[in-house]
C-alpha cells in the first residue's frame, strides 16, 4: 500500500521539481538576481501561473499535496541548520527582548487589526502577521501547516512579505545613510534584524552598511526565527481549543512535530559536529525543498479566490510595515 502511495506521488513531485528547477534557472537572469528575489518567490508565481492557465490532471494531486505538506515540514526542520545557540548568545539580552517584543506585539496587533479593522478572517490575519513578525515566507508556510488554511491565503500572505520585505531591504539602508533613523551602525544591525521580514533581506539591508552590520542583522533575525517554535505550539493549542468550542471532535492538542525537529536541529547545529561545507550543502537542499513547497502551494492557488479578498490584506501589510519601522527604531534606541 505504501509503495503504491509513493508511485501515486511521483508525477506530482516531478511537476513540482520542474517548477523549482525553472525557478532556479530564472534566478540566473541578472535583473532578478540583483534584486535579491528568492527562488521561493519565483516558484509561487510560476505555480500560480501554471495552475491557473493549464488544467492540472488529477494524477498530479497526490504529489503536489505531498510537497505542500510533508516536503514543507522537512524543509522547516532543516531550516534549523541556519541557526546556532552561540550566534544567538552574541547579541545579548537587549536584542533578545526586542525580538520577543516585536514578534509578540506584531502577531497580536496584526491579528486584531486584521479582523476588526480590515474585516479579514482569522487565518489570513494570522498568516500576514506571522510573515511580518517572524521570518517571512517560511513562517507563513509553517503557520499555514498548523492552522490548515486554504492555499490561496498563504499565497496572499507571502505576497505581502515579498513586497514589504523587499521595500525595507532597500529603504532602511537609504534612510540610515541619510541619517533619518538616528541609529549607530551597530544599532542599525539590530534594527534590521528585528524589523525586516526575510533572513536574506535582513542580511542585504545590514550588509549595505558593512559586513559586520550584516552579521549582526542576521543573528538578531535568527532569534525571531527561533521564536517560530513557541508560536507554532501556541497556535496549535489555540486551534484545538477553538475546535472544541465549536463542537468538533478535535480535543487533543495537535503537536507540530516539525517544530520540535526544527528546535532539535538548532541544538544539534550548535555543537558544530558537521563540517561547514556539509551545512552549506544542507542549506542548499533546504532551499530547494522550500522552493518545491512554494511551487506546490502556487499550483493549488486560484486567482479567483485571491481577487475576492480585495485590497484589505495589502492595507494590513502596510500597517505592519509602518509598525515594524517605528517600533523597531524606538525599541533599539531605548534598549
Amino acid at each position: 500500500m505504501y509503495i503504491h502511495t509513493v508511485k501515486q506521488r511521483i508525477p506530482g513531485l516531478l511537476s513540482v521539481a520542474l517548477l523549482a528547477a525553472a525557478s532556479y534557472g530564472l534566478m540566473t537572469i541578472p535583473s532578478l538576481s540583483q534584486l535579491g528575489i528568492s527562488p521561493l518567490v519565483i516558484a509561487i508565481i510560476l505555480g500560480i501561473t501554471v495552475g491557473n492557465i493549464i488544467p492540472l490532471h488529477k494524477v498530479l494531486t497526490p504529489g503536489i499535496q505531498f510537497s505542500a505538506k510533508q516536503v514543507l515540514r522537512t524543509a522547516i526542520i532543516l531550516y534549523g541548520f541556519r541557526v546556532s545557540l552561540q550566534e544567538i548568545s552574541t547579541v545579548g539580552l537587549p536584542a533578545l527582548l526586542i525580538d520577543v517584543s516585536v514578534v509578540t506585539l506584531t502577531l497580536l496587533l496584526g491579528y486584531q487589526i486584521g479582523k476588526r479593522v480590515f474585516k479579514l478572517d482569522s487565518d489570513l490575519s494570522l498568516l500576514i502577521s506571522a510573515g511580518a513578525a517572524i521570518c517571512g515566507a517560511a513562517a507563513v508556510l509553517a503557520v499555514e501547516d498548523v492552522i490548515k488554511s486554504e492555499p490561496y491565503k498563504a499565497t496572499v500572505a507571502v505576497g505581502t512579505v515579498v513586497l514589504f520585505g523587499t521595500l525595507s531591504m532597500f529603504l532602511y539602508p537609504a534612510m540610515h545613510h541619510a541619517g533619518w533613523l538616528g541609529l549607530t551602525d551597530t544599532q542599525f544591525g539590530v534594527f534590521a534584524g528585528a524589523s525586516v521580514h526575510e533572513v536574506a533581506q535582513a542580511l542585504v539591508a545590514g550588509s549595505n552598511i558593512s559586513p559586520a552590520v550584516g552579521e549582526t542583522a542576521v543573528v538578531v533575525k535568527m532569534i525571531r526565527v527561533l521564536m517560530l517554535v513557541p508560536v507554532l505550539f501556541l497556535l496549535s493549542a489555540w486551534k484545538t481549543r477553538q475546535s472544541a468550542q465549536q463542537g468538533r471532535h478535535r480535543q487533543k492538542i495537535m503537536i507540530p512535530w516539525f517544530a520540535i525537529g526544527f528546535l532539535l536541529v538548532i541544538i544539534f547545529n550548535s555543537f558544530h559536529w558537521l563540517p561547514s561545507p556539509w551545512v552549506g550543502n544542507i542549506n542548499q537542499v533546504d532551499l530547494l525543498l522550500l522552493t518545491m513547497a512554494m511551487g506546490a502551494i502556487g499550483l493549488e492557488t486560484k486567482i479567483s479566490k485571491i481577487r475576492k479578498v480585495g485590497l484589505n490584506p495589502l492595507y494590513l501589510a502596510v500597517m505592519l510595515f509602518v509598525w515594524l519601522l517605528c517600533f523597531g527604531m524606538f525599541a533599539v534606541k531605548h534598549s
